[in-house]
């Protein structure tokens, strides 16, 4: 796989699971299985690994869910909730060993860790002040959640005041779910009623607590184990397992399941013993989640992206299905790539209709010999979710042709050319192409870019074919045909009228999530807060992303010098900024919007805004978890020294870059002297 698959393939992966995130979370209706939607991530992490300057700011891996759903007051979380990174078999969770080792400099040493069945449930955080509960809400978007407290109070599921001494303020996760009996009973009774059956225990859960009406709630049965902490107002263990038994002294129910492990070992048998009782179990589980026990090792280990370092999801090994593959389509997506997709006869996997499957390329339908008419074997875990592994019928007489892959756009007719060393095609039309310009306009409408309520896919689509929104910048001129909008079928005054409400405030905006909107290719969501940072205004980076175009410029250097900014980031910006309509379309977009400056991490203190290189060992933290700390007191960690550094950190062994440092006359420190700095700030 070359950079520019990886990029496509990181790009098509993002859109994906953020479609299967909406279902689950806001309609709580999964499009696709358990074991499907953790191979997609997967399948991100993986190529996320191998070329990690380019991960989106979109990318799954830095989201936890979207946002929470209309209908419910939100509630924001004192600690984020974030999401598990997932493991799948005994090298997978060894590596989440290894990694925590490194970060903690631990070398060989054995990890005492906490296992603990993986409930399929909806997580909640529930705000005790002075032993009461006060606040429940949902995961949400991991900042904010929905506010279901009157709704919580009706369970017995949870303690409304907590038993015994408690802290003043503590908020404890957990997770609500249904029982297979009681998903059984509710659909006895809603079969009964006449009412629509509920897919599965997950659903009905979820569905049940998030009811606008709390009579409803109050008439099913939920359960609730809780297993974390969030914020609190003083220490109230040091280990996770001490920290499990007083959520029991308090009145809460832990799964009893859950097991003190002394080892890696250990946690392999557990994982075996665990899918042994899987079926026989009460309720769903999808694997163990593992926890480093020590508490003060969680805090130093933290968090990256959207996951904690010290915890991982063992999940456990899916299913294969199989079907007919009906036919062979072509997308063309916002960068031009050209993907093929597997239409199949409905299949039922593990409770899902599953309709489609991407096969990523040419070279792979040719490697595999899909052709339209073969029963295909479905993998359910691995690389791609849905993944087409093999052909069943391959031997027979009356097998289809081969597929023949296009060399031009199925859209607008464009070559399709594929360049050495490349294995996707890409529509040479750019702009010209409808698809392009369409996704184009789709991925600046999106959630984490302008996020403008109402103007969704299907309108984009529909507007852009009127010629209504040719451009980003039209989208802010449809107040002129709002009458016309307002005469469309399924709109009416009031709708039209909403959207203009909601275009005007999208009028200012945020300037990584302005820099995301671009559709710049490998430009995600932590790029985009990465540069955003790095040059604080919109004026600063259009200043400097217009000058770095020259090869050798002091503005492309600086590009380079940006911590997981690497050498096809700075060249995919400088060819961005090359083309006169992508400036064009930016100028046009400054004159209409606010473009607000980008915040620091901390905005205030000595480091605040500082640009700070480590060089040399480091010998009372690794260079890793000495970086996170720089950033969470809001510098920006460089990987080479410029003359706008501010700061060198000096291990044992600092060479050129400390030598680089004298040369311009860039500030330094030791070691024993950062560590003082950092307590201070």
């Amino acid at each position: 796989m070359t950079k520019a698959d990886a990029a496509d393939e990181l790009a098509r992966l993002a859109a994906e699971i953020a479609g299967h995130d909406r279902a689950y979370h806001e309609r709580d209706a999964p499009t696709v299985t358990d074991a499907e939607y953790d191979a997609l991530r997967r399948r991100n992490a993986e190529i996320e690994a191998l070329y990690p300057h380019l991960v989106r700011t979109d990318s799954p891996s830095r989201r936890v869910a979207p946002a929470p759903a209309p209908g419910f007051a939100k509630l924001r979380h004192r600690v984020p909730m974030l999401s598990l990174d997932n493991t799948f078999d005994a090298a997978d969770f060894e590596e989440f060993c290894q990694r925590v080792r490194r970060f903690l400099g631990l070398k060989d040493a054995v990890l005492p860790l906490v296992g603990e069945p993986k409930i399929d449930g909806l997580s909640i955080s529930l705000t005790y002040e002075h032993g009461r509960l006060v606040h429940g809400a949902t995961r949400g978007d991991g900042a904010e959640g929905e506010d279901v407290t009157a709704n919580l109070r009706t369970t017995d599921a949870v303690p409304v005041k907590l038993q015994g001494k408690a802290p003043a303020l503590i908020e404890v996760r957990g997770e609500v779910f249904m029982t297979k009996a009681d998903f059984l009973a509710l659909n006895a009774a809603q079969e009964a009623a006449g009412q629509r059956l509920l897919a599965n225990p997950r659903n009905a859960a979820a569905g049940s607590l998030r009811q606008l009406d709390v009579g409803v709630t109050a008439g099913r049965r939920l359960s609730l184990f809780a297993y974390a902490m969030g914020d609190a107002s003083e220490r109230v263990a040091a280990t996770h397992w001490e920290y499990l038994q007083q959520l029991t002294a308090w009145g809460f129910t832990v799964n009893p399941l859950s097991r003190k492990l002394d080892n890696a070992e250990a946690a392999a048998a557990f994982q075996a013993e665990i899918g042994a009782a899987r079926a026989a179990l009460p309720y769903d589980i999808d694997g163990v989640v593992y926890k480093i026990d020590d508490l003060d090792w969680q805090r130093r280990l933290g968090f990256v992206g959207r996951t904690p370092r010290w915890a991982t999801a063992w999940k456990f090994p899916a299913e294969q299905a199989t079907t007919r593959l009906e036919a062979i389509q072509i997308q063309v997506g916002r960068t031009g790539a050209l993907t093929p997709v597997a239409w199949l006869a409905a299949v039922n996997v593990g409770g899902v209709l599953v309709t489609r499957a991407t096969l990523h390329n040419e070279d792979e339908i040719a490697r595999k010999d899909v052709r339209p008419g073969d029963t295909v074997v479905l993998q359910r875990a691995g690389d791609v979710i849905p993944q087409i592994v093999s052909v069943i019928d391959a031997d027979r007489d009356d097998r289809g042709e081969p597929f023949v892959f296009p060399d031009h756009c199925p859209i607008c007719g464009s070559l399709a050319m594929r360049l050495a060393g490349e294995v996707v095609r890409r529509c040479t039309g750019g702009l010209t192409c409808p698809a392009q310009a369409e996704e184009r306009l789709i991925h600046f409408v999106s959630r984490l870019a302008f996020d403008i309520e109402g103007l969704g896919e299907r309108t984009i689509r529909e507007f852009h074919a009127e010629g209504l929104v040719l451009g980003p910048a039209d989208i802010f001129g449809l107040a002129a045909h709002e009458a016309d909008i307002a005469a469309r079928e399924g709109w009416g005054e009031t709708s039209a009228r909403n959207l203009m409400r909601a275009i005007d405030e999208r009028r200012r905006i945020g300037l990584a999530r302005f820099i995301y909107s671009l559709g710049i290719r490998r430009i995600g969501e932590a790029n985009a807060k990465l540069l955003a940072r790095h040059y604080g205004t919109f004026a600063a980076w259009r200043e400097q992303m217009a000058a770095a175009v020259v090869i050798g410029s002091d503005a492309r250097s600086g590009l380079g010098t940006i911590l997981r900014v690497g050498p096809a980031i700075a060249e995919e910006l400088a060819d961005f900024f090359m083309e006169v309509r992508n400036v064009a379309v930016i100028d046009d977009l400054a004159g209409l919007l606010t473009i607000e400056d980008a915040e620091s991490v901390a905005d205030a203190g000595a480091l605040a805004g500082k640009i700070v290189v480590f060089t040399g060992s480091l010998e009372t933290m690794t260079r890793q978890e000495a970086r996170s700390i720089a950033e969470k007191l809001g510098a920006r960690v460089a990987d080479s020294v410029s003359k706008k550094t501010d700061l060198v950190v000096l291990g044992a062994d600092a060479g050129s870059k400390a030598k680089r440092a004298a040369e311009l006359g860039v500030s330094t420190m030791n070691e024993q002297e950062w560590r003082i700095l950092i307590a201070e700030t």
